[in-house]
């Protein structure tokens, strides 16, 4: 149960609501979260905005937006944010077995571009103010300029996502079995 009280789309004037629901039963159930954030209607309107417009341009494959979205939220030890997005990783193709590996990113079933990804948002989460240029090197092999911006975006935001879910207790329940799954 969150710590503040959850809210509907009923709660929220139109325009709110509309974005709410939207992305509440968007590409993942994320109702519980939309639920807590539309206590600052503006923030919920903003980020999730962003995301489904992000999501719908496809500046980036999105088996590398959730690849770095599983491997932040492993990283920061974010179970609600790990049983939402994993799912939609092995949809993606990647076996259950490579994302279970995560944050690890020697898995044969990751090619060159998922291994830049995933090195990368480790990079972000644990040590951005020290990324050197060759990792940057590496990313431009694969990515443009402005997938690289979309990718740290991403990457960051995870973070964010992870740490607002965690300290509002964000479950649904499936982010709790997780935990008893992996103590």
């Amino acid at each position: 149960m969150p710590r503040v009280a959850p809210l509907t789309a009923a709660d929220l004037p139109p325009p709110y609501a509309e974005v709410f629901t939207a992305f509440a039963g968007g590409y993942s159930d994320f109702r519980d979260q939309a639920s807590v954030l539309a206590h600052v209607p503006p923030a919920l309107d903003h980020l999730y905005r962003m995301l489904m417009e992000l999501r719908a341009r496809e500046g980036v494959p999105f088996r590398y937006i959730e690849l770095a979205v599983v491997t932040v939220s492993k990283l920061n030890a974010c179970p609600y944010c790990v049983s939402h997005h994993t799912p939609l990783l092995e949809v993606e193709g990647v076996p259950a077995d490579a994302v279970a590996a995560l944050p690890a990113s020697d898995h044969p079933a990751f090619d060159a571009a998922d291994r830049a990804v995933i090195d990368y948002a480790r990079l972000v989460t644990q040590r951005a103010w020290g990324i050197r240029d060759h990792v940057f090197d590496d990313l431009r092999q694969h990515f443009t300029e402005a997938q690289i911006v979309e990718l740290t975006l991403r990457a960051a935001l995870a973070g964010f996502f992870n740490r607002f879910n965690d300290a509002l207790q964000i479950d649904d329940g499936a982010a709790e079995a997780l935990l008893h799954l992996h103590p």
